[in-house]
């Protein structure tokens, strides 16, 4: 039976709301979304950079359009009955009104339940947008989240870590000026120092979201926990693990010319079973 979308947003709510962390991982389409609903998670948020590999092209700004990322949004939130938010870029466009336009064709073409805007422009001279536009712009897409006949949990991302500009009192001061706009979960991807993931925790008061997958920084959910967080995502760390198996593989019979990878592989019954699950045991 097909969970009502509304149902799926109330147990996103609740996730939020109830006390420790998460894990919300990221698949990149619909045969990873069905492994990690059978391996037993509570819910899934998709990675733009995973869609972006899986096409065929480099991530960035402009790698693919919002009708290629909410297809496949809809695809993830059709093979599962979790639920589903998205990586939403920028909001696909610079201007407050596009940003609410996306949170609106997210939930309601895509089924989503919650989805992220940054603040991140696309433009590689200026990458990031000015405060008070940034600001307002997450002030539209709440505006159209808080629209829906559901709780659609909106994330404002601070980019300045990605982007070269490590200031943690501005990205702090991005987030908390994001979650009186009516930002529900704040999320500033880079930031890896502890003390740092604390403070940012601590100086706002909505849940915060980390990512983990990167090499440089590798934290236990009870560590992240202990220091504040709520969600932690993985980003595009599945998606790029899954492409390294097949570059190791591929090495292999290249340069070898033999295929022991094979040993390592799910067994082909085994993968039938893994992609066949639309349900999780938690539910």
């Amino acid at each position: 039976m097909t969970v009502p979308q509304s149902e799926k947003a109330a147990r996103f709510e609740a996730l939020h709301e109830r006390p420790g962390a998460f894990i919300i991982p990221n698949p990149w389409d619909a045969g990873t979304a069905r492994i990690l609903t059978g391996l037993g998670f509570e819910a899934l948020t998709t990675t733009s950079a995973g869609l972006a590999f899986s096409l065929g092209r480099r991530d960035g700004a402009n790698a693919v359009s919002r009708e290629e990322t909410l297809a496949n949004a809809k695809a993830i939130v059709d093979a599962t009955d979790l639920p589903v938010a998205a990586d939403l870029e920028n909001g696909f466009g610079d201007s407050p009104a596009e940003a609410a336009e996306t949170i609106r064709l997210a939930a309601e073409q895509a089924g989503l339940v919650g989805g992220s805007i940054e603040d991140s422009s696309g433009d590689p001279e200026r990458p990031i947008y000015d405060f008070r536009h940034a600001v307002e712009r997450i002030a539209a897409a709440a505006e159209a989240a808080r629209a829906l006949p559901f709780p659609f949990v909106l994330v404002a991302r601070a980019e300045n870590y990605l982007h070269g500009r490590p200031d943690l009192d501005d990205t702090i001061r991005r987030l908390q000026a994001f979650e009186d706009a009516g930002a529900d979960a704040l999320f500033a991807p880079g930031i890896t120092r502890p003390d740092d993931i604390r403070t940012l925790c601590e100086s706002v008061g909505k849940p915060v979201n980390m990512i983990m997958g990167f090499q440089s920084a590798s934290y236990s959910v009870s560590e992240l926990e202990a220091l504040g967080v709520k969600r932690i995502s993985v980003g595009s760390a599945l998606s790029r693990a899954a492409l390294a198996a097949v570059v190791r593989a591929a090495k292999e019979m290249k340069e070898q010319g033999t295929f022991r990878f094979a040993a390592q592989a799910v067994s082909y019954a085994e993968a039938n079973e893994l992609v066949a699950r639309k349900e999780s045991d938690r539910l």
